[in-house]
């Protein structure tokens, strides 16, 4: 049973930062890759950030430059560094996690990002 954990999530001002968490069960030396997905009211889930077992990173061109995603093997904890925050990044973020290349993709349970003034 895959479980993701998120935290870090809340309310920050337009320009602030905010760092997100993602910790997952077993070891992630073998996982093909882990990231972030987000959904705000009335739209569809979007990718973020993803990072690959290799260390390759891939980011939505809306967060580029602003976000950054990392990894610490050693806690099985993916990270989501947000920077220069704008109100249209309100979302539900989502840990996501592919243990293998055709694999099922697992989710965690979301944590709210609010961006409001």
């Amino acid at each position: 049973q895959v479980q993701l954990v998120e935290s870090g999530g809340g309310l920050v001002q337009p320009g602030g930062s905010l760092r997100l968490s993602c910790t997952t069960s077993g070891s992630m030396r073998t996982i093909y890759r882990m990231g972030w997905f987000r959904q705000a009211p009335g739209k569809q889930r979007e990718l973020v950030a993803l990072i690959s077992n290799g260390g390759s990173t891939n980011y939505q061109d809306s967060v580029k430059g602003r976000f950054t995603i990392s990894r610490d093997i050693a806690k099985n904890t993916v990270y989501l560094q947000m920077n220069s925050l704008k109100p249209e990044d309100t979302a539900v973020y989502f840990c996501t996690q592919r243990r293998t290349i055709l694999g099922a993709d697992y989710w965690g349970q979301g944590t709210q990002v609010t961006v409001s003034s």
